[in-house]
C-alpha cells in the first residue's frame, strides 16, 4: 500500500506563530471560546438539583443532561478535529463558538419550546438541545487545541497548556459563583444565557486575533472511517450511559459492547488500508500519546465520576443553597489557577514523568480524604481535599494534553485534540455510570438498615422512591415533616455511604494510575519531520 507523506513546517520562532499572529493573543483567543463550555460545565452541576425540583426531572433525566452532552461530544470530536485539519481550524472553532452559545440561549427557553412543539416535553427540549450543544462543543475544542499547537514552539508548548489551564482553571472558579448567584437570584435558566454574551466575545477575539491561512494536507474525508468510528463511539458510551438501568450483564448492555468490539476492529482495519484516513494509526506509534490517552480517560473517571455527585451533597445532605453550594467548590477551581501553571513549569524542568505520577498521587490521596467527609463537615473540611485535587489533576490534564498533542504533527493536530477530548468524555461518561451505579447500589445495600425495624413496614414500590431520594440526598421538597423527621436521617446516611464509596474507587483509580504514568516519556517533537498519512 503506498503511503502519503509531506514535510511538517518548522517551529515558529520565539513569540511569533508559524501564520504570522503573536501566540499569546491566540492563546487569549482560543481561550475565551472555551471559557464559555467550562462555565456550561460548572453551572450545570450548581443548577441540577433546581433543574430537578423545576421540571420534574428524575436522577437517569439528569444524567442524560450530562451524559447526552458527553455522548455527543465522544461521537464527533475526532472527526470534528479532521474538519479542522481539513478546512482550517479558526473556521471550524468559530462555527462551534457560534452554535455553542446558540444552543445554550436555545437551553434557556426549554419551557418555551415544550410549549410550541407537539409531544416533547420540558426536560426532553433541555436534554435535546443539550446533545446539540455538545456537537458544537466537539467542533470549538480540538480546534482550540490545535490553534494552540500551531501558535507555539515545541520548547513553549508546556507553558501554554500550563497557562491555557490556569485561564480555564479561573472560569471554573468563577463558574460555581456565578452560577449560584444566578440560580438563587434569578433562575436556572439565566445560567444557560450566560454563555451568550462569552460567545460574541469570543467570536469579536477569535476573527480579529486568529489568523490562519487555510491549510489543506487532505484532499477529501474518510466518510467510511467517519461512520465506523462514530458507530464505535455510539455503541460504546451508550452502553456505558445505559448499563446502570439495563443491568451490566443485560443482553442488550453485552450487545452494544460487542457491537462496540466489532466497529472498532473494522474502523482500525480500514485505517491500515485506506489511502487519506481518518485517524492514521501512526499516529498511536508514539508511546507517550498512547498512554497520554489512557491517562486522560482514567483520570476523568475519577474525577467527573465522583464529582457529580457533590452538588447534591452540599445542597441536599448539607442543605446549602446553590450560591453556599459554589461557594463551596471554590477552593478546587480556584486552584487551579495557581496549579496549572505551576505545572506547566514543573513538567518542562521534571518531566512528565515523575510530574504527572506526583499529581496523581496527590489526587488519590484527595479523593480518600473526600471519602472520610462527615455528614456535617465544615467548609475547611471540604476545603482541603479540594485544594489537594487541584494541585493534583492539574498536572495531569496539562501533562496528558502536552503529550497528545504536543507529540502529534502539525498536520495532524486537529486529530490529535480530538483523541484528546473523546479521551476525556468517555472517561467522565464511565465515570458517571459506573459510579452512580456503584453508588445506587450501595445505597440500596444501607438504607434497610439505617431505617432499622420500619422497612419491614415499607412497601416495596416506596423504598424504591426513597432510594432515589437518597440518590439526590435528600427527600423531595413538600416531602411531611412527620415523614421527614422519620426517614430523612436514613436517607442521608445512605447517600453519604454511597458517596464514600464512589470516591474509594476513585482513590483506586488514581493510584492504578499512578502506575501507569510511571511508563510516560516525553517523546520528540514532530516539527520538521515527514508526516507519513497512511
Amino acid at each position: 500500500m503506498a503511503h502519503a507523506t509531506v514535510d511538517a513546517p518548522s517551529s515558529p520562532g520565539p513569540g511569533r506563530t508559524g501564520t504570522g499572529g503573536n501566540p499569546w493573543l491566540v492563546l487569549l483567543a482560543v481561550s475565551l471560546g472555551v471559557i464559555m463550555v467550562m462555565l456550561d460545565g460548572t453551572v450545570v452541576g450548581i443548577a441540577n438539583p433546581v433543574i430537578q425540583k423545576d421540571l420534574g426531572a428524575s436522577l437517569a433525566d439528569l444524567q442524560w443532561v450530562t451524559s447526552g452532552y458527553l455522548l455527543a461530544l465522544a461521537v464527533f470530536l475526532i472527526t470534528a478535529g479532521k474538519l479542522g485539519d481539513l478546512f482550517g481550524h479558526k473556521r471550524v472553532f468559530l462555527i462551534g463558538v457560534a452554535g455553542f452559545a446558540l444552543t445554550s440561549v436555545g437551553i434557556g427557553f426549554s419551557a418555551e419550546l415544550a410549549e410550541i412543539v407537539p409531544g416533547v416535553t420540558p426536560v426532553g427540549a433541555l436534554i435535546g438541545l443539550r446533545v446539540l450543544q455538545g456537537l458544537f462543543g466537539a467542533l470549538l475544542q480540538p480546534a482550540a487545541l490545535a490553534l494552540l499547537r500551531g501558535a507555539f514552539p515545541g520548547e513553549k508548548l508546556n507553558q501554554a497548556m500550563g497557562a491555557w489551564g490556569a485561564i480555564i482553571g479561573l472560569s471554573s472558579a468563577a463558574g460555581p459563583i456565578v452560577g449560584g448567584v444566578l440560580v438563587e437570584k434569578v433562575s436556572w435558566e439565566s445560567v444557560f444565557f450566560i454563555n451568550a454574551p462569552v460567545g460574541i466575545i469570543a467570536l469579536v477575539m477569535g476573527f480579529l486575533l486568529i489568523k490562519e491561512p487555510r491549510v489543506q494536507t487532505l484532499a477529501r474525508i474518510d466518510w467510511a472511517g467517519v461512520v465506523l468510528l462514530s458507530g464505535a463511539m455510539f455503541a460504546l458510551v451508550w452502553s456505558i450511559i445505559k448499563a446502570p438501568e439495563w443491568g451490566w450483564g443485560d443482553s442488550t448492555t453485552i450487545g452494544f459492547l460487542a457491537a462496540f468490539a466489532v466497529l472498532i476492529g473494522l474502523f482500525i482495519f480500514w485505517q491500515s488500508r485506506a489511502k487519506q484516513p481518518l485517524v492514521p494509526l501512526s499516529l498511536f506509534k508514539n508511546a507517550s500519546i498512547s498512554i497520554g490517552v489512557v491517562l486522560m480517560t482514567m483520570v476523568t473517571f475519577a474525577m467527573f465520576g465522583a464529582m457529580f455527585f457533590l452538588g447534591f451533597f452540599f445542597q441536599g445532605v448539607h442543605g446549602l443553597s446553590p450560591l453556599d453550594a459554589g461557594l463551596r467548590m471554590l477552593p478546587m477551581s480556584a486552584g487551579m489557577i495557581v496549579a496549572s501553571p505551576l505545572a506547566g513549569i514543573l513538567l518542562g524542568r521534571l518531566g512528565p514523568k515523575i510530574t504527572m505520577t506526583a499529581g496523581l498521587l496527590i489526587t488519590a490521596v484527595s479523593m480518600f480524604l473526600m471519602s472520610q467527609l462527615s455528614i456535617d463537615a465544615t467548609f475547611v473540611e471540604t476545603s482541603i481535599p479540594f485544594v489537594l485535587l487541584a494541585f493534583g489533576l492539574s498536572p495531569v490534564f496539562v501533562g496528558a494534553t502536552e503529550i497528545i498533542v504536543g507529540n502529534a504533527p502539525i498536520e495532524l493536530s486537529g486529530v490529535a485534540g480530538g483523541v484528546q477530548q473523546s479521551a476525556m468524555q468517555v472517561g467522565g461518561a464511565l465515570g458517571t455510570a459506573i459510579l452512580g451505579a456503584v453508588m445506587a447500589a450501595e445505597i440500596s445495600t444501607k438504607l434497610p438498615g439505617y431505617l432499622g425495624p420500619a422497612a419491614q413496614a415499607i412497601p416495596p414500590d416506596q423504598m424504591t422512591l426513597l432510594e432515589k431520594a437518597a440518590a439526590f440526598g435528600g427527600l423531595p421538597e413538600g416531602t411531611p415533616e412527620q415523614l421527614v423527621q422519620l426517614v430523612g436521617p436514613a436517607v442521608n446516611n445512605a447517600f453519604m455511604d454511597g458517596m464514600h464509596l464512589a470516591f474509594l474507587v476513585s482513590t483506586a483509580v488514581a493510584l492504578l494510575t499512578a502506575g501507569l504514568a510511571l511508563f510516560v516519556k516525553s517523546g520528540r517533537k514532530t516539527e520538521g519531520q515527514p508526516v507519513h498519512l497512511g
